[in-house]
Parts: structure tokens; sequence; C-alpha cells
């Protein structure tokens, strides 16, 4: 897996020989690269094979903001559809027929024997849904439209939400000119400038968050073990920088947070919530709460997280949930943060980043927070 996200940045790295000392829409060369870590790593093609999958969901994406807030009356909306409506069915469908169409293939190759991988239909995500699909456990086995709804949600998620954060991150090391140099200094003092980046370097990696073992005990208490390995909570915690760290808070990809229903009437402080209601956790109000934070709370400084995440929070880990809490925390948070270091580490090991005069600080509140007209970066080779 992180071979193919090594390989991903190199390819980007390779375009941008042609833009040295030029000024790069850093947002879609992300995007770019964000597409083709999940195409490589989770279905095992590359960025060409799924582009277009990524360019219908894109489009989906952009219909779901405009009608966010569109009421819909109920029978007649089944009825009478909005050309919105039947665009977003006719893009559906047509994910749908691209992914049926990749499972195809691979199956055709197991049919043929041309697949030499040891697990049949392959060890990436795809080739585990397609194994689960053909199953012949029937408790064990899925659909082919859980298989798509798999597919969909991942190619969705795993690219828009990492792509806003590297390139939040991306624009902070830009004007934070102090924290770029620190960045690149612990890059270059474990890899040096042209040194392949591994596993064991990235954990390395000392802009880390200190935590004590009784914090981590007590977010543990917080989340069910049975659904999240303990293992995995430690591995995540220890490896986040405080730069990310910070960049998360400030600029969480998922600012909206989640909806949750309340089973049964319960009580906290003085407020009580009845069975059935809709409870909204904002992520970005949470992060930004001075009572929490401090005055500086707007202010970077990724320095807030130099002795962890309790010290930062007063020891309340629910005050900061750039992936959730909880049983529903996103299960691809430790593949986003490795994802996001690579990128950064490789960048900053032949690039100084600068802001262009030109940018404009517009974070666009959609799906994800992301910049509403891009964000310029000027490349500079070191």
């Amino acid at each position: 897996m992180m071979a193919d996200m090594v390989a991903s940045v190199e390819m980007m790295l390779e375009r941008w020989k042609e833009k040295e000392g030029a000024e790069v829409e850093i947002y879609e060369e992300l995007r770019t690269l964000t597409s083709e870590v999940i195409s490589r790593t989770a279905f095992g093609s590359s960025f060409e094979e799924g582009k277009q999958i990524f360019g219908m969901l894109h489009k989906m994406m952009a219909l779901a903001e405009t009608n966010m807030y569109t009421i819909r009356l109920p029978f007649i909306s089944n009825i009478f559809k909005t050309v919105d409506e039947m665009e977003a069915e006719r893009l559906d469908q047509g994910i749908a027929d691209s992914i049926i169409d990749i499972v195809k293939k691979r199956e055709e190759k197991v049919k043929c024997q041309q697949d030499v991988d040891s697990n049949g239909y392959g060890s990436d995500y795809l080739g585990l849904l397609i194994q689960a699909h053909h199953d012949e456990d029937e408790t064990k086995k899925i659909s082919m439209e859980q298989l798509i709804d798999e597919c969909r949600t991942l190619y969705a998620a795993g690219q828009e939400t990492a792509n806003a954060a590297l390139s939040w991150m991306i624009l902070l090391l830009a004007i934070h000119q102090d924290w770029q140099e620190k960045v690149r200094n612990e890059v270059i003092s474990i890899f040096g400038h042209e040194k392949c980046l591994d596993f064991d370097g990235i954990a390395r990696l000392k802009i880390v968050s200190k935590l004590s073992p009784s914090f981590m005990f007590h977010i543990a208490r917080i989340m069910s073990i049975r659904r999240i390995s303990f293992i995995f909570l430690i591995i995540f915690l220890l490896q986040t920088g405080m730069f990310i760290l910070e960049t998360l808070r400030l600029y969480t990809p998922v600012y909206t947070g989640f909806i949750r229903d309340i089973g049964k009437e319960a009580t906290l402080g003085k407020l009580t919530g009845l069975d059935g209601v809709q409870c909204h956790i904002p992520f970005i109000m949470i992060h930004h709460d001075p009572k929490i934070w401090g005055e500086d709370v707007h202010a970077f400084k990724p320095e807030r997280f130099l002795d962890g995440i309790a010290k930062a929070t007063n020891n309340n880990p629910t005050a900061f949930m750039p992936f959730g809490m909880g049983h529903h925390m996103c299960a691809g948070s430790n593949f986003a943060i490795n994802e996001a270091k690579i990128t950064i580490a490789m960048i900053l090991q032949r690039y100084s980043l600068t802001l262009s005069p030109g940018y404009v600080h517009a974070p666009h509140p959609g799906l994800t927070l992301r910049p509403a007209y891009g964000i310029q970066i000027i490349l500079n080779a070191l």
C-alpha cells in the first residue's frame, strides 16, 4: 500500500518538473493524486481506469450540494423528478456500470488463470469484496449491489476528504514558512533529499503527539473496543504529527460533523434529549470553541499539541474529532494520515512552497470544507 502511495506522488512530482518556478493549482493537482492513490491501493488500477468514476462522482457531489436544502414533497417527488434528480440517477447508474466493468475484468482474469495473485481475486480492497461476493457461505456473502455501494463510498469518501485535508496542509505550509522549515528539516534528517520513503522512516518523524498511556485508555473506554482495535488506536495517535493535527483542527474536512438518533430519553447537563430526536454534532464548532482551546483558538499553533491531545483538550478526547468518534469512527483515518505524511515529506524534499499573490482565501462549506477558488502555490526547486 505504501509503495503505491509513493509511486503516485512520484508521478505528480514528475509532472511538476515542467512547472518549477511557476504557479500551480494545488487543489486540482492533489485531486488527481488522491484519486490515483485510491485507485491504486484499493482497486489495483491506475487513475486512467478510474477517472471516469471520479468524474461522475464529482458531478454527483455538486448536485448533492446544490440540492442539500431542497424540500421534496412526499409521493409527488416520486412521480415528477427535477432535472437534477434525473441527472443524479443517470450518473449513479454510470458509476455502477463502471464498477461492474472493473469487477468483470477481475473475474475474467481469474477464469483465464491470468491472475497470479495467490489470493485469487486479489488482496486489495476490491479483491476482498469480490471474494465476499462469491463466498459460498450465505451468511458472509454480499450482493453485487452491496459491492457497488462499498466501492462508491470508498471512492467518494477516501478521495474527497483526503484532497481537502492535503490542500489545507499545503496552504498552511506555504503561509507559515517557519513550520515549513521545521517539517522539511525533520524529513531530510531521516530521508535525505533523494532517499525513498519507507514505513519505518515515516513512523520516526519526530513532530509527533506525545500521549500518556492513561489518556489512550481513557479514549479506549469511550470507544467500543469490539469495533475498533486498541492497537489501531495507538498506531493512529502515536503517528499523528502536531502540524497535521492542527491543520485538521482548523480545517476539518468533514466540518459538518455527524447526526445521531437519540435511542431513548437522556439528559446531558441542562439539556434533555427525547427519544427519536436527531442530535447534530458539528466538528468545526467544537474545534473552534475558545472555552476548550483558549482565546487563540483561530490561530495556527501546532505547538498546542506538543504534549499530546490530552493536554491540548484538557483530557477531553471528544473535543477533537477530525475522524469522528465511537462506533462509526472513520475506518480510513490511519490511511489518510499516512497518505498526508508521505505526500508532504516527498514534496518538501524537493520544493520550497510559496503562496501566490493571486490566492483568495475562501473556505467553501460544501459536503467537505474545500477552497472555493482553489489554492495557488509557487514551486521553487531546492
